[in-house]
């Protein structure tokens, strides 16, 4: 573990940029940003189309560690090179960006109100080359659909399960059970599952990090105890679906929340722009983004 990496996504100011979207969400990324279907023919040339736009984030003037703490990435993305470098030796040695590596492959099929993570098959071997390719910590996402006390239960129990095999490797897993916002009963789950987080929290050995990415809370505040845990490096918040506006009202309302933004991040970017205006559209992004998280 990287203690200046450590220390930073524990103590720094600013937010964490999601740019982690995979193989099933990257044509809804590409078209959203401008590149339709119609300008890639096979998964090799989608994911290069993704890696130019990635890229262009992130040698951006806007994108600076004053606002980003660090980056998500994709494996594919970890795996690709920025002038030369590998994207996290290029965030960390240019950009002072602390990386990041999406480990999960998905959601399995719904089951009592929620949506567990599919086995992560080679998850070891892709960890040894995420500590090659010197990644600071993971990120899995599994969702809570209902209030479901059993399904809630089974999904912490995954996240710590699958953390504590990341973190035997060195590295700080973020444990990402997000709660949809059209969950019909959004708050009782919330607090269900701040319950089961505590009692794992509680059973860690003393030395174990984890972070924690959530929902924006229904109830402001919820997770301000978690915060004070040693074993919580930090707690990340996603947008949800909700629109980067939006998103920043509500984040700004939970005190040492920060966010983990992706689309929100992203949402006014696109392809055609020149880069002046490219720039000054994600400027304007991070620096509201980046308002919302040290409140």
């Amino acid at each position: 573990m990287n203690q200046e990496q450590l220390d930073r996504m524990k103590n720094g100011k600013g937010f964490i940029a999601a740019l982690d979207q995979s193989g099933g969400s990257t044509p809804k990324a590409l078209k959203a940003y401008g590149v339709d279907e119609s300008a890639y023919s096979n998964d090799e040339e989608m994911f290069t189309r993704v890696h130019e736009m990635r890229t262009r984030i992130i040698k951006s003037p806007s994108f600076q560690k004053q606002e980003i703490l660090a980056a998500i990435l994709f494996e594919n993305t970890m795996d690709r090179k920025i002038d030369g470098l590998y994207t996290a030796d290029f965030l960390w040695d240019k950009k002072g960006i602390v990386p990041i590596l999406k480990v999960d492959k998905g959601l399995a099929a719904e089951a009592d109100g929620v949506q567990l993570m599919k086995p992560i098959d080679g998850l070891g071997s892709l960890l040894d080359r995420a500590l090659e390719r010197h990644i600071f910590g993971t990120k899995m996402r599994s969702v809570i659909k209902q209030a479901n006390k059993t399904g809630i239960r089974a999904i912490i129990e995954q996240q710590f399960s699958v953390g504590k095999e990341i973190i035997a490797k060195g590295l700080v897993p973020i444990l990402e059970p997000e709660v949809d916002i059209h969950c019909p009963a959004k708050e009782e789950a919330e607090a269900i599952m701040k319950d089961e987080i505590k009692s794992h929290l509680a059973k860690l050995p003393a030395d174990d990090k984890i972070m924690l990415k959530v929902t924006i809370p229904t109830v402001e505040n919820l997770y301000e105890d978690l915060m004070q845990d040693p074993h919580v490096v930090r707690i990340v918040a996603l947008s949800g679906g909700y629109p980067q506006h939006e998103a920043n009202e509500k984040l700004a309302r939970n005190h040492g929340l920060i966010a983990s933004f992706s689309r929100a991040l992203a949402e006014d970017l696109r392809a055609n722009q020149s880069d002046a205006e490219f720039d000054k559209v994600l400027k304007t992004a991070i620096d509201g983004i980046y308002k919302a998280s040290i409140t």
